[in-house]
C-alpha cells in the first residue's frame, strides 16, 4: 500500500507570497494551474492514501473549488475533509479561514472516519482515517511548542486506543525535527518511516524534518522517498508499507 503525504499550501505555489499591503494577504490569490500541477503529480506517484494538509475546500481564492475533491475526482478517490480549526473557533466565521482543512483521499475500501479536535493551539482538526486494517491519524500540529506538547499528549491517548496498526502522518511543525517527538514516539510504540532524517522543508533549500510519516507495530515499510517536487513550500513524503 502507498501512502503519500503532503502540505500543498493552498496551492498557492511554492515561493513567497506576492506582496500586499497587509502581511499575508497573498493567501487570498490562488494559482489554479499550481492545483493542476498539483494533481498531475499525485496521479503520477499512483498512491492508494493521500493525506493533504493546507487544502483549500471552496473558498474564493481557489475559485470556489474544493481541492480535495477535485484531487480525488482525478484519481477516482473517496474524499473526507474538514476545516482545520475548532468548530468553536472565531476562524469558523471568517470566509477565507473557514475554508482551510486538511484533507484524506482514498480508494474505495474505507470503513470509517471521524474527526477528533486538540484542547490546545488554533490548528485543532485531527483526521482519523479507518481502512480495514490500519487507522491512519492526519495532524497539523501548532507553530507554538508548548501547545504542540499538548497536541502530542492527546494523540498519544488516540493512538494508543486503536485496535488496529497504526500511522500517523502530517505537518508536525518541529523544528528540532525527530527530536522534538522522540518521547511521544517511544511513548505510542512508533518508528519513522523517514530513517535518515531527510528534511521537507522549504521545499527549494530543504533544511528542517517538518513532515513525519510514523507507524506502528503490524506495519512494514518497504520504502519511503521525498520526492523534489516544488509546487508548495514543503516536499511530498511517499511512504509504501504492508501489514504484516
Amino acid at each position: 500500500m502507498r501512502l503519500l503525504v503532503y502540505n500543498i499550501r493552498y496551492a498557492v505555489g511554492a515561493g513567497p507570497t506576492p506582496r500586499r499591503p497587509v502581511p499575508g494577504a497573498g493567501y487570498l490569490f490562488g494559482n489554479p494551474g499550481n492545483l493542476t500541477n498539483i494533481t498531475q503529480f499525485i496521479k503520477s506517484a499512483d498512491p492508494d492514501i493521500v493525506g493533504l494538509i493546507e487544502v483549500d475546500i471552496g473558498s474564493m481564492r481557489s475559485g470556489r473549488v474544493n481541492q480535495a475533491e477535485a484531487i480525488a475526482d482525478s484519481l477516482g478517490h473517496f474524499s473526507v475533509y474538514e476545516c482545520k480549526y475548532g468548530e468553536e473557533s472565531v476562524n469558523q466565521l471568517i470566509p477565507i479561514l473557514r475554508k482551510q482543512g486538511n484533507a484524506f483521499l482514498a480508494a474505495p475500501r474505507v470503513t470509517g472516519e471521524r474527526f477528533h479536535y486538540f484542547d490546545q493551539g488554533i490548528k485543532k482538526l485531527i483526521i482519523e482515517l479507518e481502512l480495514d486494517e490500519v487507522a491512519i491519524f492526519l495532524v497539523h500540529l501548532s507553530l507554538k511548542y508548548r501547545h504542540r506538547h499538548f497536541q502530542l499528549r492527546h494523540l498519544y491517548e488516540l493512538v494508543r486506543k486503536s485496535r488496529k496498526p497504526v500511522i500517523v502522518a502530517g505537518d508536525f511543525n518541529t523544528f528540532w525535527g525527530e527530536n522534538e517527538i522522540f518521547l511521544f514516539m517511544k511513548a505510542a510504540g512508533l518508528r519513522s518511516a523517514n530513517v535518515e532524517s531527510q528534511a521537507s522543508y522549504p521545499s527549494r533549500s530543504p533544511r528542517m524534518e517538518l513532515d513525519f510519516i510514523l507507524y506502528g507495530e503490524g506495519i512494514e515499510v518497504t520504502d519511503f522517498s521525498i520526492p523534489d517536487i516544488r509546487f508548495s513550500d514543503h516536499l511530498p513524503l511517499i511512504c509504501d508499507f504492508d501489514i504484516v
